[in-house]
């Protein structure tokens, strides 16, 4: 019996009037790569920052370990925070401060740690996405893949259970986006991290995704869920299948 980490239940999501999820749940259970994909404009990076609670939902809930983000306050809310990390799709690296300081950054706001144990953790941190002897480094000496590299690393600091990845391979050559997908899943079986990535990147998705949801801009819901090449042989859902195959839709001009 697979363990649930994260619980979502009958999530309606809207900005103003405009209704973007619509009565959506699912799981995901621990130890996984759990992908949330779609169109554009189909609600997915939405749907992550209710996960994270960066947005409350109109209805519904979001448990992570079995409590309510949306509903903790105060210590019960940090404990939660605690529980994971997150790395957006610009990176989001702060631009004057080197590698390294980006990386201590959540153990100086959570920890009481001494600076030379703050230095010896985001160095270690450093190594595992491998950025060791970069940690002098400005984010902008880097590429764009050793930034999403960086990011994770910071993401890392506190020894999440979960890591929340925004289109983590968005802006990247085939290349370094096959090398993130392989730190991904390094990751993943190395140290047991669940993994919850938005992503629409059909070659991504297929390397790394343990189980997929699909959601449907349309309706607000999920269309699909499953593994991603069942999806893409046996869904009897044909807008699936063209997603999941690179098809044009019916009538597009070639």
């Amino acid at each position: 019996m697979m363990e649930t980490i994260i619980r979502v239940e009958n999530l309606v999501a809207a900005y103003q009037d405009n209704v973007v999820i619509e009565n959506v749940s699912f799981e995901v259970h621990r130890g996984e790569v759990f992908v949330i994909m779609g169109g554009s404009g189909c609600g997915k990076s939405t749907l992550l920052k209710h996960m994270i609670g960066l947005l409350r939902p109109v209805s519904g809930r979001v448990l992570i370990c079995g409590e309510d983000i949306h509903q903790a306050t105060g210590a019960q809310r940090a404990r939660i925070v605690r529980r994971f990390g997150v790395t957006y799709q610009s990176g989001a690296l702060f631009g004057s401060m080197t590698l390294l300081e980006n990386v201590r950054l959540p153990l100086e706001e959570f920890s009481n740690l001494p600076a030379d144990a703050m230095d010896l953790i985001a160095q270690m941190k450093l190594k595992l996405v491998g950025l060791s002897g970069f940690a002098d480094y400005m984010p902008s000496q880097l590429s764009g893949g050793m930034q999403k590299r960086a990011a994770i690393a910071r993401a890392m600091a506190l020894d999440p259970e979960i890591l929340f990845l925004d289109e983590p391979s968005a802006g990247l050559d085939p290349i370094t986006s096959a090398e993130i997908d392989a730190l991904i899943l390094s990751l993943a079986r190395s140290l047991g991290i669940t993994f919850v990535i938005v992503s629409h990147e059909l070659d991504s998705i297929y390397a790394v995704a343990d189980r997929v949801i699909m959601l449907d801009g349309r309706t607000g819901n999920i269309i699909a869920s499953g593994r991603p090449a069942d999806l893409r042989d046996l869904s009897d859902n044909p807008w699936v299948r063209q997603f999941f195959n690179r098809e044009a839709a019916p009538g597009a001009q070639e």
